[in-house]
């Protein structure tokens, strides 16, 4: 089943929708490692699902590093505390 790739790029879907729902890019990684492994499928890759899952592994962190550089905190920007949440 995991050999399908209708099933990784369903996967894909529905991390993006978790994606849209959830405030920061936290599954859009995980959705990009598991389209791209649904397009090589596609494509006629056919290897096992344990090298599957790494290259969608490998793929995702590519693509979370690469999101972090271009969408993420920006040189120089930090964030600074005015006040404590406990404070009234």
């Amino acid at each position: 089943m995991i050999q399908l790739w209708w099933v990784w790029m369903a996967a894909a879907v529905v991390l993006l929708v978790l994606e849209v729902v959830s405030p920061a890019y936290v599954f859009l990684g995980f959705a990009i490692g598991a389209a791209v492994v649904g397009v090589l499928q596609l494509l006629g890759l056919t290897t096992g699902w344990p090298m599957l899952l790494l290259i969608c592994a490998v793929v995702a962190l590519i693509a979370w590093a690469l999101l972090r550089r271009f969408m993420g905190v920006r040189k120089g920007q930090t964030k600074i505390w005015t006040r404590d949440i406990n404070e009234d």
